[in-house]
């Protein structure tokens, strides 16, 4: 299969919004025997990205974004339905994602994704609120809380969020994963908020999931700006010629 051309073909009329057309190119290729796990990866997946990057460089109008995003999440439901599922793994995952119909869409793919694998998952969407993640995570004990993507303006939150569950220490083996967004244009930014696990994007996310089973806790480290209080000049002094003082 020609994934270059297929993808070719399909962001034509993506951006154009032509719904019936999109779907005839990705049903056409999975009547052909491309399996449905392949069109998410290489077609909806990538298209997705283009459409966030087309956008965030005013290279396409917000009409243009909402349309081929809303494209991309119809056809991503339906393929849904004709994804090869492996037996249960025993394995779970919660997967929260950032503000954002874009946002949405890649956190969905990536549940898809995992449920294909034999996770058993669980999809929140967006604006959930921390404490009810918390809770959740709490009663559910997955192995992973997967989070997806963010806007910049949308990562003080997520920070706060991996803050609350390291404090609390409801799932102590626990792993938080974040994906996409934000966390893919920025370098070190998944290290600086304190996570246990990165992935660039869906594909990647069950690779790294899989060949990281164990939570290797970090160690904790100074935060950047901190620094440990000196004593001052003056009072360096003072203190010797107490001490001087106190000898003779």
């Amino acid at each position: 299969m020609n994934y270059a051309e297929l993808f070719k073909q399909y962001v034509e009329h993506l951006f154009a919004g032509h719904r019936a057309e999109c779907r005839e190119v990705i049903f056409a290729a999975e009547d052909r025997g491309v399996p449905a796990c392949k069109l998410l990866k290489n077609i909806i997946w990538p298209a997705m990205e283009q459409v966030e990057q087309l956008y965030r460089q005013n290279h396409i109008s917000r009409v243009v974004e909402h349309m081929a995003t809303r494209i991309n999440r119809m056809i991503g439901d339906q393929l849904q339905g004709f994804l090869a599922r492996k037996p249960k793994s025993g394995r779970r995952i919660v997967v929260t994602c950032g503000d954002g119909e874009i946002e949405e869409l890649g956190a969905q793919i990536t549940a898809d994704l995992f449920e294909a694998e034999g996770w058993s998952v669980w999809f929140l969407g967006s604006g959930v609120p921390n404490d009810e993640i918390l809770q959740l995570v709490g009663q559910l004990r997955p192995d992973i809380l997967c989070i997806y993507g963010a806007q910049p303006q949308g990562v003080p939150n997520i920070r706060k969020l991996v803050e609350l569950v390291r404090e609390v220490n409801a799932v102590s083996d626990m792993q938080i994963m974040v994906t996409g967004g934000v966390f893919s244009r920025a370098d070190g930014l998944a290290d600086e908020i304190r996570v246990d696990l990165y992935a660039p994007n869906a594909k990647e996310a069950v690779l790294v999931a899989e060949e990281h089973p164990i939570r290797i806790p970090k160690p904790d480290l100074p935060q950047p700006g901190r620094r440990r209080k000196r004593k001052s000049a003056g009072k360096t002094a003072s203190a010797k010629m107490r001490k001087q003082a106190a000898v003779a």
